[in-house]
């Protein structure tokens, strides 16, 4: 009886840590780097597997290349790009408000660098798609 108790404690607790309706900008901006993280390193994992699988020669080599140009893949790529630039930049401001520095303009620090983001992520969108 206590563990069921418990069960359900624990999942009304997530679900009310994801209920983002009446969360402040710095939740919003706690979620999107815990989210770009994990999302990083479950990356880093699949980028292993598959130089494990490449070991092959170029047997391995070209099929992944043919799988590597095709739209959906190149869609992961620019998930990947937009991952990379919100965590980076959401953790130059931890980085930079744990100094002390911009402390008081953190809000505006998070807009600034997000919108420097959707930049980033819309040309290199941009340079992906064009290539390929």
């Amino acid at each position: 009886m206590a563990t069921q108790v418990y069960r359900k404690s624990k999942l009304r607790r997530a679900l009310i840590w994801g209920d983002v309706r009446k969360r402040r900008l710095g939740m919003l901006a706690y979620v999107l780097n815990r989210i770009t993280g994990h999302g990083l390193v479950l990356y880093l994992y699949l980028h292993l597997v598959i130089l494990s699988m490449l070991a092959g020669g170029p047997s391995s080599w070209d099929p992944f290349i043919a799988l590597a140009k095709s739209p959906a893949f190149l869609v992961l790529d620019v998930i990947l790009i937009a991952g990379w630039l919100i965590h980076g930049l959401n953790g130059l401001r931890v980085t930079l408000t744990g100094l002390g520095i911009g402390v008081r303009s953190q809000k505006a620090m998070f807009v600034g660098l997000m919108t420097i983001a959707v930049i980033g992520i819309a040309a290199m969108a941009l340079a992906v798609f064009s290539k390929g």
